[in-house]
């Protein structure tokens, strides 16, 4: 079968049983060859291929809405719906997402890069269908990873309480991105060995049927029968509590029993949560072994061996220099304690988790949960590190600011992941926690340089003891910088004088810096000089440095990676405009729009933080000032 001829869906069902074996190999074969070169999210998508194929068959896209939570894995979606000559732009600069995309296809009906969304949404459209009396099938995918989160259970607890009709896929393989952890996940474990439960239920209630009942009372009995058999059984079968028929576990690799229980699902009143179990990474043995959650999401890898294609790097990546900091000061600091909801594995956590167990906290798929727990910890005069992606860390705003700062408590937090992040697109990119933390009270924001200076900042955070502190740190790898032997505290708020000049000042921090030295470089050999300062901590600034800056009457260039409105550039105009100066003050940074995904590189390029726009910008504001080779022109 030619994958690339499918223009819909609707194909799919017409074919016979051994063509839709014969479908679901070709699948498999695409996606692990197209994903060994552009990279992606190979391991869950291997394993909903024939989950995907059943629910295409059993249902009518657009009419019927399959909504993907979190997303990652609808390659097998976007094939059957017609994609498929697009797989070499996948997750490229202007090329295929790797998650649903509303404006792709009309297949694509919710857009999702974050957990736990998809039954809220599910709700709303399962609402709007009733009201217009539209006659559609709800149909979200839900992993068990993203069961955890919060969201998740809010709307099913809406759900069951409405019986509102819909067919929940609960698609549990185990795992998220590492291995599941907490209490549900112990529940999902014994409904998986208890798959004689339905059928004994069955059979019970067709017994009662048959014995006559005198008075009420046998079947009073009856039904505490049935009660405890359920609760002996399941444990109390979390789901027909929440008011779903619950139906599972069903085999999620064979489309014969996929499709009895989705079409006996559509028949059902009410609420349906069909218990599907998978295997992660089905179909290519690297995949299947992963037991860490290493094929969750790849680079190119080699598709004979599995052996990942190495980019050419010169440093440590950041994650890990930052959790092998941490972990180093736990060996003489037992008040630490490390917290991450569900990256052990992305934020290089293993260190951590294997050298201090009983110190390491994997939360799952919850972050409000990861910041408030920090909080009591710092209660009790523990020192939490919080590691969390600066696009996770946006689902937890509000228990940053009215756990941790309001009450100025002592919780470090590591902000992965900041800045522009390339592949995963605009849900993942970490740009806004400047914005969405300066405001806030006590907080203290920081970035690195380079590797040696984060090490620094990782020792001066886990010595602050006056109120809540942030660092952010990119994607990738650092600079291969000499790391001094000693961790050593920087002076809150201070800057980093980088390179003298008179002309022009550039303030500036983290990945941008080699960048703007670059561009210093090409403007000295013109003959102007530009001061540039590693303004390291966004929050509190370097008010004695900006001052002596400002005093000078020199036009400042501030830039950023990261959103301007309400950022550090935003930070240096408040603070000049307070103290009445009036230097023309000109900012670099993302503009007001979502930045999709591409290479950083080519994303820097289109929104213009570039070396190239750094001198022109430079070469405005001196003209501006009238100066000409350091001589004032009058």
């Amino acid at each position: 079968m030619d994958l690339y001829n499918i223009t819909s869906p609707s194909f799919i069902k017409k074919l016979n049983k051994k063509e839709l074996e014969i479908l679901a190999s070709e699948i498999r074969s695409f996606l692990i060859n197209k994903c060994s070169v552009t990279g992606g999210h190979i391991g869950p998508n291997l394993g909903v291929v024939e989950l995907t194929i059943a629910l295409h068959r059993a249902f009518n896209t657009p009419t019927d809405k399959l909504i993907w939570d979190v997303g990652h894995q609808s390659y097998v979606h976007k094939i059957l719906t017609g994609r498929a000559s697009k797989f070499d732009t996948l997750r490229q600069y202007k090329g295929l997402s790797g998650f649903p995309k509303r404006n792709e296809s009309e297949h694509d009906e919710w857009e999702t890069g974050h957990s736990s969304t998809s039954l809220s949404a599910a709700m709303g459209m399962a609402i709007a269908r009733d009201l217009k009396k539209e006659k559609s099938y709800v149909v979200p995918i839900i992993g068990d990873g993203a069961l955890t989160g919060g969201m998740a259970l809010e709307a099913l607890n809406h759900i069951g309480h409405e019986k509102t009709k819909m067919i929940v896929i609960l698609n549990d393989n185990e795992m998220s991105i590492a291995p599941n952890v907490g209490a549900l996940h112990n529940i999902l474990g014994r409904l998986r060995t208890a798959k004689e439960y339905s059928k004994a239920k069955e059979e019970l209630e067709s017994l009662m049927k048959k014995i006559p009942v005198l008075g009420g009372k046998l079947a009073s009995t009856a039904e505490r029968v049935k009660d405890s058999l359920k609760y002996l059984v399941v444990s109390g079968v979390f789901f027909e509590e929440m008011g779903f028929k619950y139906l599972g576990p069903i085999d999620g690799h064979d489309i014969d029993s996929l499709e009895k229980t989705l079409e006996y699902a559509k028949n059902a009143k009410g609420p349906v949560l069909v218990h599907v179990i998978t295997k992660k990474g089905k179909g290519y043995k690297p995949a299947e072994e992963d037991t860490v959650g290493t094929w969750h999401g790849t680079g190119p890898y080699k598709m004979e061996t599995g052996d990942f294609v190495k980019s050419k790097t010169t440093g440590p990546a950041w994650s890990s220099l930052v959790s092998e900091s941490v972990r180093k000061l736990m060996e003489t600091d037992k008040r630490i304690v490390a917290i991450t909801p569900a990256m052990p594995v992305g934020s290089k956590m293993e260190g951590i988790q294997r050298d201090f167990p009983e110190r390491f906290f994997d939360v799952g798929i919850a972050e409000q949960h990861a910041v408030t727990l920090a909080a009591g910890l710092a209660t009790q005069g523990m020192k939490p590190y919080l590691a969390i992606y600066s696009t996770f860390l946006q689902r937890a705003y509000d228990q940053v600011l009215h756990d941790v700062a309001r009450q100025n408590l002592n919780v470090f937090i590591g902000i992965d992941r900041s800045g522009l992040v390339g592949a995963d697109g605009e849900t993942h990119q970490g740009v806004y926690d400047i914005s969405f933390l300066r405001h806030i009270p006590n907080i203290v924001l920081m970035m690195p340089k380079d590797e040696n200076e984060g090490q620094h900042m990782v020792k001066t955070a886990i010595e602050y003891n006056d109120g809540p502190i942030a660092m952010r740190y990119p994607r990738g790898n650092g600079y291969g910088v000499p790391l001094d032997e000693e961790m050593t505290t920087i002076p809150i708020g201070s800057w980093e004088e980088l390179r003298n000049g008179h002309h022009a000042a550039i303030l500036t921090f983290g990945t941008t810096i080699p960048m703007v030295m670059e561009a210093v470089e090409e403007l000295a050999a013109k003959g102007i000089e530009v001061k540039v300062i590693n303004a390291r901590f966004i929050k509190p600034m370097d008010e004695e440095m900006l001052h002596e800056i400002l005093s000078t009457d020199m036009p400042i260039l501030t830039v950023e990676e990261s959103v301007l409105q309400g950022g550090f550039g935003s930070a240096v105009l408040e603070f000049a405009a307070d103290h009445h100066y009036k230097n023309n003050i000109e900012r670099i940074g993302i503009p007001d729009q979502f930045i999709e995904q591409g290479s950083v590189d080519l994303l820097l390029e289109e929104i213009r933080i570039t070396k190239e726009e750094v001198i022109q910008r430079i070469e405005q504001l001196v003209s501006n000032k009238d100066y000409r080779l350091g001589t004032k022109l009058v």
